[in-house]
């Protein structure tokens, strides 16, 4: 991965390529959308859910290397999507894509790049950039695709490198939803599709939309609650008006000190009332916040199906010690020592020993850095959905 002083001449029938903001130039065959995007680059270690991945709001502005070689083989479909609003930009792969070979494929992932104006990068030694990621860390960049092969690489550098980063954004307010709405789906069943739940005898559930995970609503749906999801900006006021037996804070992406500069004191304000709260993501990282803690940015963060977590708290019984393999996705983290005396940590990363989780003594209210709706991943942590609904009687 060469220099600006030495970038490395464009391959034969190189259609795509990705240019960091250090100057550095990845050639590669592009496909999906045309054009070029900007973004944070980062590593996904998940083998498999790379439809769901790519619609995570909590990639926005982000272009994703997918760390397993085979990317696309089962194609795409439309019960695979975990939101309609803006998820990654772009995505980085070892192999050109093949076609699709499974049953439940409704058309290729190249065209469902096209139709949602995501762009691919084919050809690229992903073992390589994910090394550089690790060593340097998550490096600003533009991802391009052009048929013709022809880019200005001065344009796409200065694009790169005019790009703020995700430190200091909020960006929740671009993924967040315009209104009000009433969640009725319910988890997936092969033949049959997302189920629907009744609403009537449920404890009233308010979701904050920070750029939520439609799968995460279905699991609390799942797990017994009647759920309304509201706008990032929701005031207090409004939400205490649609008398929530719980408030859930969903994950998003962007910086939860920049997020939270709205958020906070919203959740500052259910704290106060003993409105019992869930946070998953930046949920939980907007939850320590509120409590007294602090958020950095990560190196490298975690993002993939296959995170060990230990419980540590004091309040699992017989579990304290068990690990909890995970999804995870995340640039930014609870900074453990910030935490005030009356928040316990409840969850750490058996590969850094970051915060993730946390439960804050006297309250109803905590929250987990991983995702337990595996979506894709592992289903070691649905019981948290079950945990939340179960305080609301």
């Amino acid at each position: 991965m060469a220099s600006a002083a030495s970038t490395p001449a464009q391959p034969k029938g190189a259609t795509g390529v990705l240019v960091l903001a250090d100057g550095s130039v990845i050639w590669g065959k592009g496909f999906g959308a045309t054009g070029d995007a900007v973004g944070e680059v980062c590593f996904n270690t998940s083998m498999t859910g790379y439809q769901e991945v790519m619609t995570d709001p909590s990639y926005a502005g982000q272009i994703v290397t997918f760390t397993f070689p085979h990317i696309g083989n089962v194609g795409a479909n439309p019960e695979d999507i975990e939101s309609q609003v803006e998820g990654a930009v772009g995505c980085v792969v070892r192999e050109e894509v093949t076609a699709a070979s499974n049953f439940r494929s409704q058309e290729t992932f190249t065209q469902w790049l096209v139709e949602n104006g995501k762009i691919g990068l084919s050809g690229v030694d992903t073992r390589a950039l994910t090394r550089r990621i690790r060593l340097s860390g998550a490096p600003n960049a533009v991802i391009a695709h052009e048929p013709s092969g022809e880019f200005d690489l001065d344009t796409l550098l200065a694009k790169a490198q005019g790009w703020p980063g995700l430190e200091g954004m909020d960006l929740a307010k671009v993924v967040t939803r315009d209104a009000q709405e009433a969640w009725t789906g319910s988890y997936w069943q092969l033949g049959h599709g997302y189920g629907e739940a009744g609403q009537d005898g449920r404890p009233h559930v308010i979701a904050i939309d920070y750029g939520a995970k439609d799968n995460i609503f279905r699991n609390l749906v799942k797990a017994g609650a009647k759920v309304t999801v509201v706008p990032a900006r929701t005031s207090l006021e409004d939400v205490l008006a649609l008398e929530p037996a719980g408030v859930f804070l969903s994950n998003g992406p962007g910086d939860p000190a920049a997020t939270g500069e709205y958020a906070v004191p919203v959740i500052k304000g259910l704290l106060e009332r003993d409105v019992p709260l869930f946070g998953i993501c930046l949920g939980h990282q907007m939850l320590a916040l509120a409590a007294g803690a602090k958020t950095v940015k990560m190196f490298q963060g975690h993002r993939g199906a296959n995170h060990p977590v230990q419980r540590v708290g004091e309040g699992w019984g017989e579990t304290t010690g068990l690990v909890e393999i995970t999804s995870m996705n995340h640039g930014f983290a609870v900074d453990a020592d910030t935490l005030p005396p009356e928040v316990e940590q409840t969850h750490v990363s058996l590969f850094d020993g970051s915060n993730c989780g946390i439960s804050i003594k006297g309250k109803q209210a905590f929250g987990v850095q991983y995702h337990p709706e595996a979506s894709p991943g592992p289903q070691d942590s649905f019981y948290l959905f079950e945990k939340f609904v179960g305080m609301l009687g």
